[in-house]
């Protein structure tokens, strides 16, 4: 059996979960302290061995953080220059027993393509290989290009030629200007068009996976015009129920107001263009007006920028970006070796690209199909620490197919394309035990500004990959979910991959804005056993429709423990269960959902939840919502010691019936209507005062 091998053995399938995997992942920990303890790091550990300089040379040593007198030696130019010493000194040092460090100095390095980390750029848990920033200093590692040769027309914009996008090499649908993202023209400027009917698609199935989506719909009066220049390059972005679709215009028949475009969305049912969707069109360059705005024009190779009041070409740092992939962590998946032990500390990576396809995208949920601009394959206990990733076209950072004890800890991932970490894939049936990404861990992170190009991105999402740990992170401003765990399960509760996940002390907040719906602060959605939601403050959540929830329990989830959290202003409930069944509801502040405190949906068999020492207030709402009881109207939950409060100053509803008839049911013998005593609702203070009849339901507020 290879190295590669053992690594990846996980001995806990999906249907008998196991808290100890038994992997090598342990073994690979305790190598770590133990090899710390033969080897001990003496105080000049990380002193750097080479130093990487947008002012340095490839033909220096790489040894002096400066050039010396003469101009003679100094730092590298680049990070692959430096990559190489790095191979050539482990070769020369296989015993060595302090890291290997690289300081990269202040600036940007621009790539012509992506840094690639083999297993012959690893480290060792004694002498791990460290890429870090130079002190007080800010490298940044860019993905785009600087745009030059700017000229003025006679109403202020200015234009530049890009022969390498009019020969078709380059094309891009991001622009960044003096650090900040600029946008394509929209129509309409701001809030949505509406499609005016409905039309099967143009074209029979071409795919032998299911019914083919929609390609076309009727548009309103004056929305579309067959005038427009190149207008291949026009996209309409369609939102449906949670996700939305990009799609390529191929045709406008201004005549019978029909638009169709060059592929389908990936579902009729679930991804429809029916009557009373929204919509906006990107990249008409007709509507090129508004300061900030952008269009390029691939035909010519030529680029408009209408500036912003203080903007000047001679000043302004213009970066359009270029590769898809900054930073790849590549595993050998033909011998089976990894590529493990390397850290990125205090870097930024940012300028990543993204174009849509040929025949438009359309992804089901969670934009899960989009890569990240630094991803890890085949990647072991590597580490980016107090980095930032910022202005990339989808998710920020992707642990793929065997990525274990990996970490991403005390980093900022901002203005996303889509979201912030991705770990595994798409994948219910079949997944092989070797290929699963488990044991990661995003930890102290701020991710922020996501869904700028792809609404339907996730802060954090994990995906066909067990026992990761998302801790203490700040997730906000995003038009989906927050933090998304697991995949589709439904009535039949198949056993996933996404098991025995911590989501722990994460401040989600900010999240929907009303664009899309069905989603959440945090959202489960499968089988989950031995998966935990505790400790985590969620509010702000609004869906457009209906499903802005805080925390949602999806598609048939087991085995979950929902405790010691806090939600509040939602627009829906605070709490939601879609199916599943044996799951746990403890100890949790749930106040103001819109809609009411908690809802149930479709109890199939069994038990949906114990619902046990939590505190629901709401403001003449239910309590509960939804199914109650099973199919067979038997008892759907088990619910008691709990303390509900409707500041409207009347008694509580349940589902439709009053206090007396939910008793009656069996349901919270134990449990009391009383204020809570919070020190202060209308600050969102949710202390609880002394005195509070939360201690009468045995409430721990230790939390």
């Amino acid at each position: 059996m290879t190295d590669y091998d053992k690594l990846s053995k996980i001995d806990c399938p999906p249907e008998l979960p196991s808290q100890d995997t038994l992997s090598l992942w342990h073994d690979r920990r305790r190598s770590l302290t133990e090899a710390n303890g033969k080897c001990p790091m003496k105080p000049d550990a990380y002193r750097a061995d080479f130093y990487i300089s947008p002012r340095g040379s490839d033909r220096w040593s790489g040894t002096r953080p400066d050039r010396n007198g003469p101009g003679t030696d100094g730092p590298f130019a680049t990070i692959e220059r430096a990559r190489r010493a790095v191979r050539e000194l482990r070769n020369k040092r296989s015993d060595r027993c302090r890291p290997v460090v690289v300081e990269l100095r202040g600036g940007t390095y621009f790539l012509n393509e992506p840094m690639v980390f083999a297993p012959e750029d690893s480290g060792t848990p004694a002498a791990p290989v460290i890429y870090r920033a130079h002190k007080h200093e800010k490298p940044i590692i860019s993905g785009g290009v600087r745009l030059s040769g700017w000229k003025v027309d006679k109403r202020g914009a200015w234009t530049t030629r890009i022969p390498r996008a009019k020969r078709g090499d380059w094309t891009f649908s991001q622009l960044f200007v003096n650090g900040e993202r600029r946008s394509r023209p929209r129509l309409p400027a701001t809030g949505y068009y509406t499609v005016a009917e409905e039309l099967p698609p143009a074209n029979p199935p071409e795919a032998p996976i299911g019914p083919k989506g929609a390609d076309r719909f009727v548009f309103n009066f004056g929305e579309f015009s067959s005038d427009w220049k190149n207008t291949g390059e026009v996209e309409v972005v369609a939102l449906h129920i949670w996700s939305a679709s990009r799609l390529r215009v191929k045709a406008v028949d201004e005549t019978n107001r029909v638009v169709s475009f060059t592929g389908p969305t990936y579902d009729p049912t679930w991804l429809p263009l029916k009557q009373g969707i929204r919509y906006s069109i990107e990249n008409v360059a007709e509507a090129l007006e508004n300061p900030g705005e952008w269009y390029l024009d691939r035909a010519t190779g030529t680029l408009t920028y209408i500036p912003r009041p203080g903007e000047t070409p001679d000043s302004a740092e213009v970066i359009a970006p270029c590769l898809y992939r900054i930073v790849e962590l590549r595993g050998d998946e033909v011998d089976h070796r990894l590529v493990e032990h390397i850290t990125f500390q205090g870097i930024t990576f940012a300028h990543s690209n993204y174009t849509v396809g040929p025949r438009g995208q359309s992804i089901g949920q969670a934009e899960c199909i989009l890569g990240g601009a630094i991803r890890g394959v085949g990647a072991f206990a590597c580490t980016l620490e107090g980095c930032a990733v910022t202005h990339v076209g989808s998710y920020a950072i992707e642990w793929g197919d065997g990525c274990r004890g990996n970490r991403v800890e005390n980093c900022h991932l901002s203005d996303l394309g889509a979201g912030g970490v991705k770990i595994g894939r798409q994948q219910l049936y079949g997944y092989d035990a070797d290929e699963a990404a488990s044991h990661n861990a995003v930890v102290g992170c701020r991710i922020e500004h996501g869904g700028r190009i792809h609404p339907g991105g996730v802060g954090i999402l994990i995906l066909s990959s067990p026992h990761n740990t998302i801790e203490g992170n700040e997730v906000f401003d995003f038009y989906y979910t927050g933090i998304s765990v697991g995949l589709w399960g439904g009535r039949s509760y198949p056993a996933t991959w996404a098991h025995h996940n911590t989501i722990s002390g994460n401040h989600v907040h900010r999240i929907g804005q009303g664009v899309l719906s069905d989603m959440a602060g945090i959202y489960t959605m499968g089988s989950a056993p031995g998966t935990t939601v505790s400790g985590n403050l969620v509010h702000d959540v609004s869906g457009h429709d209906y499903g802005g929830i805080g925390i949602y329990i999806d598609e048939g989830g087991v085995g979950i423990t929902v405790a010691n959290n806090i939600c509040y202003d939602t627009s829906s409930q605070n709490f939601l269960q879609n199916y599943g069944r044996e799951n746990t509801i403890r100890n949790n502040i749930f106040v103001l959902g819109g809609n009411g405190g908690v809802a149930v949906n479709s109890i199939v068999d069994g038990k949906a939840f114990v619902f046990e020492r939590n505190i629901v207030v709401v403001d003449g709402q239910p309590v509960f919502s939804g199914a109650l009881t099973d199919e067979r109207g038997r008892k759907g939950l088990d619910s008691d010691n709990n303390l509900f409060w409707d500041l409207a100053g009347r008694e509580p509803t349940f589902g439709n019936g009053s206090w007396a008839q939910w008793k009656e049911q069996g349901q919270d013998t134990h449990s009391i209507l009383a204020d809570p005593m919070f020190v202060d609702l209308k600050k969102r203070d949710f202390r609880l005062r002394p005195g509070s009849p939360s201690e009468k339901i045995g409430m721990n507020t230790n939390r």
